[in-house]
C-alpha cells in the first residue's frame, strides 16, 4: 500500500463544465453603425476588458448610493446591476477557465476542487470567494484556505493542508487523525500504510504528545508495531515480534531514555523479551521470554 503524499505541490485542475457559453454571432458581411454610447449591448471590438472593468465598477459605486438613498429598492436594483454587471464581464472574457489548487496533496487535491462547487466558463467576477472558502475548509484534508481571483479567467486555492500523524484504530474501526488529534474524514487508512498506528479510546487525543518523542528514536520506532492506550491513561508500545514495552502515565520521555540506556548496555531490543515495565521510575523490570524461562534457547523473530 502506497505512503502518505503530503502537500506542497501545485496542482491545475480543470473546473467541471456546468453550462456551455453562449456561441457568439459571427460578425456581418455588411458594417452596420455602432449604437450610441449607453444603449447597452456587448463591448464592441475597440472596447478593452480593462474599459469594462473600470466603467462596471462604476455603476456599482453609483448603484451602492442608490441604496443608502433608497433602502430596499435599491438594493434590489443593486442585485439588478450586479446580475448585469457580471454577464457584462463575462461577455468581455471574465469566465473560469482554470483553478490552481497550491500547497494541498494530490490525495486531497479533488475533494477541493469538488467542494470549491464552481464551473468551467462561470462569470469570474461575480464568484462569491467566501462561498468558495468556506466550501473548502469544510473539507477534512483542509485547515485553512486563501482564495484568490486572478483575472480574467482563473482562481487560486492556496490550501494548507492538516498534517496526518497516524491511523487510530478503536472498535474495529480505523482513521487517519491529523496532528491535534482530529479525524480527517476524506482519508483512506489503507493508503497510509506508513503512518503509526494508534489504538484504543482516546489514543486519538493522546498521540499527538507521544509520537514527537517515539519519533526521535528511530531504532525503537522502526520496531513499534503499535502504540496501545491503557485505561485513557498511559501507553504499550506493542513491538513487531510481540514484545510488549510498559510506558507510566506521566514521564514517557524520562522512561523511554531508561530503555535506551538499558538497551546500550544489554542489546535487549535485539536479543528479544517478553515485556519491558517501566512503569516504576526506580526499577526497571524486564520479564524474558517463555521459552528462555524454561531453559531453551527464543525462536528467531517469536
Amino acid at each position: 500500500m502506497p505512503a502518505a503524499v503530503r502537500g506542497g505541490s501545485r496542482v491545475q485542475a480543470n473546473p467541471r463544465a456546468k453550462a456551455p457559453a453562449s456561441p457568439r454571432g459571427k460578425r456581418a458581411a455588411s458594417a452596420k453603425p455602432a449604437p450610441p454610447p449607453g444603449r447597452g449591448g456587448a463591448p464592441g471590438p475597440g472596447v478593452s476588458p480593462k474599459t469594462v472593468l473600470i466603467a462596471a465598477a462604476s455603476v456599482v459605486a453609483l448603484a451602492l448610493v442608490a441604496t443608502l438613498a433608497t433602502g430596499g429598492r435599491g438594493e434590489r436594483l443593486v442585485q439588478g446591476i450586479a446580475t448585469g454587471v457580471d454577464a457584462r464581464f463575462a461577455q468581455a472574457g471574465f469566465r473560469l477557465k482554470k483553478v490552481h489548487v497550491e500547497g494541498a496533496s494530490p490525495l486531497a487535491t479533488a475533494d477541493i476542487v469538488r467542494a470549491a462547487g464552481v464551473y468551467a466558463d462561470q462569470p469570474l467576477v461575480g464568484l462569491n470567494l467566501e462561498d468558495v472558502r468556506l466550501r473548502v475548509e469544510s473539507v477534512g484534508w483542509v485547515k485553512d484556505v486563501r482564495v484568490v481571483r486572478l483575472l480574467p479567467d482563473t482562481l487560486v486555492l492556496a490550501v494548507h493542508e492538516r498534517r496526518q500523524l497516524a491511523v487510530w484504530q478503536r472498535a474495529g474501526k480505523t482513521s487517519v487523525i491529523d496532528d491535534h488529534g482530529q479525524v480527517i474524514p476524506e482519508a483512506d487508512p489503507g493508503r497510509f500504510a506508513a503512518l503509526p498506528l494508534v489504538v484504543g479510546e482516546g489514543a486519538d487525543v493522546a498521540a499527538p504528545a507521544i509520537l514527537p518523542i517515539l519519533s526521535q528514536r528511530p531504532r525503537l520506532m522502526q520496531l513499534t508495531d503499535a502504540l496501545v492506550r491503557v485505561d485513557d491513561r498511559r501507553w504499550d508500545l506493542r513491538l513487531r515480534d510481540g514484545s510488549l514495552i510498559q510506558l507510566p502515565s506521566v514521564g514517557e520521555e524520562q522512561a523511554l531514555m531508561q530503555l535506551e540506556q538499558l538497551d546500550q548496555r544489554s542489546h535487549i531490543l535485539t536479543l528479544g523479551f517478553d515485556r519491558i515495565d517501566l512503569r516504576n521510575p526506580e526499577l526497571v523490570a524486564v520479564r524474558p521470554r517463555q521459552a528462555e524461562l524454561d531453559g531453551r534457547p527464543a525462536a528467531a523473530g517469536a
